[in-house]
């Protein structure tokens, strides 16, 4: 049976695209499918805590269901029969919404989110919760019910956040695509850590309704994928306007491929230097990815030039209040009766006061301006996405360092679609990452590029040693 398996590699690392096609053909079962990567999990969730609430047999019983519909020539839509592993801050209908927070524990969700609705609605098959930092913010904690994710790339190593199983699972083929959410980089974070794609698409542009919200007006919810197409594919599921999500847009969503092997030839791509180079120096090892990727889309016939953005510094401060202001208007019940229950990081990185929210507003519209005037000269920016590879897990203090060395929570304030993905690896074995930005609902041009720069250095088929 010849479904695109990479050499060497099992069912698990078969990509959402060629499982969902293969199905189609009726070359693959969907049982088939799922039991390979339930016997993945089995192997290796023990070392990875990818998952807070595997729901093993029901995806089964699904993938038995999509195995007869198959058969039949019945399909739900393009992800039938493929696995997806989904946020635990995201309601998946009888399982518990827990935030990886004791507050939350055995909050049973009656119904689904509408991204979770969407993706089923196009085939795919749920195969559980997966871990994040508490109520997706903090950082790995080991004072909560459930242990944190590790990088599959080094177990010893953390897997980025908010995110963390979702961006573990994927690199290490657990589940082929999952569903996070982004308020300061979640999405992004994890897939820098671990070495895949992960994308934060313009606000509004998928539906945060049966979603644990951390900051109205900054949150997102986007996919995590191993390759471009895989990413453009599950967004084609999830997009589209939700009248009951008071941030969710009007503008037409779908046909998210269309671009993919135009190439990048002709394109103007803007790089935003001063990010890593002076608001906020990157790792020598990061510098040089970056740079790489600039080279490598020059090679392929990008105009490549320098773009000024406002600074990080900046970006952090307008970020940080939005997000603390609203946050404490969710959390301050629980805050006020049961302050014990929240992990030590999560007390601590949040609810800080409001600050000033009046001035934040204002300046972000100003940086709104300033990214969509430098995206009036340039088809795409280009710019770092994590300022260092992942550091150990089990160092407090370099985990603190390290989480703010970050060019993803600008996009976050702006609202416009980010993506990143793997640059390279680092001398230690570990994923480096880009970042590329786009105009809002462009995303078919983030993707354009993005793929032209996986498939000339061949990103889409590294994969973490272990297993």
């Amino acid at each position: 049976m010849n479904v695109g398996i990479e050499a060497g590699h099992g069912l698990h690392y078969l990509s959402v695209t060629a499982a969902a096609q293969a199905i189609a053909r009726k070359q693959l079962s969907p049982v088939e499918l799922m039991k390979a990567h339930l016997a993945r999990i089995e192997k290796l969730d023990p070392t990875l805590n990818a998952f807070i609430r595997l729901d093993g047999e029901a995806a089964l019983a699904a993938a038995q269901v999509a195995e007869r519909e198959a058969s039949a020539g019945r399909l739900r839509g393009p992800l039938h029969g493929v696995p997806v592993g989904i946020k635990d801050i995201i309601d998946v209908a009888g399982l518990p919404t827990t935030c990886h927070s004791k507050i939350l524990e055995g909050n049973l969700a009656t119904a689904d989110a509408v991204c979770v609705s969407k993706l089923r609605q196009a085939g795919a098959i749920v195969v559980g919760k997966l871990s994040t930092h508490e109520f997706a913010i903090g950082g790995p904690s080991f004072d909560l019910p459930w242990p944190p994710a590790r990088n599959p790339w080094n177990p010893d190593h953390h897997p980025g956040g908010s995110s963390s199983g979702a961006g573990s699972g994927v690199a290490a083929g657990l589940f082929p695509m999952a569903l996070g959410t982004d308020t300061g980089g979640s999405v992004r974070n994890p897939a820098s850590a671990c070495g895949i794609v992960g994308l934060k698409p313009t606000y509004g542009l998928v539906s945060r309704r049966g979603v644990f919200p951390l900051s109205f007006t900054l949150d997102h919810v986007g996919p995590m994928t191993r390759t471009v197409e895989d990413n453009a594919l599950m967004l084609e599921a999830i997009a589209g306007h939700d009248p009951l999500d008071p941030g969710s847009t009007t503008a037409a969503s779908g046909h998210y491929r269309t671009a993919l092997d135009r190439g990048a030839k002709g394109l103007r791509i803007g790089f935003v230097r001063h990010f890593h180079e002076v608001d906020m120096p990157a790792e020598p090892e990061v510098t040089a990815a970056l740079e790489h990727v600039m080279r490598g889309l020059q090679m392929l016939g990008a105009d490549v030039r320098d773009i000024r953005l406002p600074s990080l510094v900046e970006f952090a401060a307008v970020n940080r209040v939005i997000l603390q202001s609203e946050a404490w208007s969710i959390h301050a019940h629980w805050l006020r009766t049961r302050p014990g229950d929240y992990g030590k990081l999560a007390r601590r990185r949040a609810f800080l006061g409001a600050g000033d929210y009046v001035i934040a507003n204002k300046r972000r519209a100003e940086m709104i301006a300033a990214v969509n005037a430098a995206l009036a000269e340039v088809d795409v920016l280009l710019c770092a996405s994590s300022m260092d590879p992942a550091c150990r897990i089990d160092r407090p203090a370099e985990v603190e360092r390290t989480y703010p060395r970050q060019a993803r929570t600008p996009f976050n304030v702006t609202g416009h679609p980010a993506l990143a993905m793997m640059a390279g690896l680092s001398s230690g074995g570990l994923p480096l990452s880009v970042q590329f930005v786009g105009r809002f609902f462009d995303e078919p041009m983030l993707f354009r590029v993005a793929r032209a720069w996986e498939q000339a250095a061949g990103m889409d088929k590294k994969h973490p040693p272990i297993g």
